[in-house]
């Protein structure tokens, strides 16, 4: 059984700022203290391993991948502690409910996940998420045209631009995205 205060973490920024290597950080150091951890990411990012989370720098922890937010709760075990949840703006609004019922439930929560689309923009669940966190970290990357903190996602089609109205949903690494500050984050309009 859980004596422990719930509470909600979100980890954000841009890509390749730490988002991920940050929740491994933690989800360590939570095992360390003896925690009973569960990890769970979308079945759509399937960038480095199925069945892990893993940063692009190479860190890693064992995770299960879920096609929705309402695959979760079935799939948590009663004396789970802690659960993290990578790529949190991949999920849909029934994130929201979820994590706040696991909070309400003692379970420390912790998020990853981009706060902007490409276009900038607030990305799905996040907004929400932040706004419900106890704790809210927004990681900064290096912007690969000026070296300055970046806080941007640029995608690249072609290593141009992508524009306003390509699809917002597309998975990949550094073949397709760069962090960009704000300065340098191109978004053209049709």
């Amino acid at each position: 059984m859980n004596h422990h205060t719930g509470r909600i973490e979100v980890i954000t920024g841009s890509m390749f700022c730490g988002k991920t290597e940050e929740l491994i950080r933690r989800l360590r150091r939570a095992s360390i203290a003896r925690r009973k951890v569960q990890v769970f990411k979308p079945i759509i990012d399937d960038r480095y391993a199925y069945a892990q989370v893993a940063s692009h720098a190479g860190s890693s922890f064992e995770a299960q991948p879920v096609a929705s937010a309402s695959e979760i709760l079935p799939l948590l075990n009663e004396d789970t502690d802690v659960v993290g949840i990578d790529e949190a703006q991949f999920f849909g609004d029934d994130l929201i409910s979820l994590v706040r019922q696991l909070a309400d439930q003692g379970i420390r929560v912790i998020l990853t996940g981009l706060d902007q689309d490409f276009r900038g923009e607030p990305f799905g669940p996040m907004p929400a998420l932040m706004a419900l966190a106890e704790e809210v970290d927004k990681l900064h990357a290096i912007c690969m045209v000026c070296g300055e903190p970046a806080s941007r996602t640029q995608r690249l089609v072609d290593g141009q631009p992508a524009r306003y109205d390509d699809p917002i949903i597309i998975v990949g690494a550094s073949e397709m995205y760069e962090a960009r500050c704000r300065q340098h984050h191109i978004v053209p309009r049709s």
